[in-house]
């Protein structure tokens, strides 16, 4: 029997550019560590989150080569805040901001005290491979809050 059967698919991407598939067996915004079980080898992982760019919690781990995902809001009925996001290394998303705002306003981006590791952003492609993603602050250069 699969013990990963009730577990999420989760694709971790690192902020080297190393990228793991598995199954989430632990993790929480409020911790600093997640634990992977890896797709294939079944091996565990223990992961520092400050190590990560993002976990993307996916559908299925070869995804759709063909979909070309929607990067607009268009007629997508809103989940949240709208979003546009810059990371470090220049990669660029937009999504729905799952839940509060997890930064104090002002000219830079402040992490609240009891700020979480980072947040959750929902695709604005309904059809998109991934569920949610998990956003780690640390990787992230600035936050566009979109009207």
């Amino acid at each position: 029997m699969d013990e990963n059967k009730e577990l999420l698919k989760v694709v971790f991407r690192f902020i080297n550019g190393e990228i793991k598939k598995g199954y989430l067996k632990e993790f929480s915004p409020f911790l600093k560590q997640a634990v992977l079980s890896e797709d294939g080898t079944g091996g565990i992982m223990n992961v520092n989150i400050d190590e990560l760019k993002a976990i993307f919690f996916v559908k299925s781990f070869e995804g759709d080569k063909e979909h070309r995902e929607k990067k607009t809001y268009g007629a997508t009925s809103p989940k949240g805040h709208r979003v546009f996001i810059r990371f470090k290394d220049g990669e660029q998303m937009v999504g729905f901001l799952e839940g509060d705002v997890p930064w104090d306003h002002g000219f830079f981006l402040k992490k609240k005290a009891d700020a979480a590791t980072g947040f959750f952003l929902l695709p604005v492609d309904m059809f998109s491979n991934n569920t949610k993603v998990f956003i780690v602050s640390s990787s992230v250069n600035d936050v566009t809050v979109v009207p």
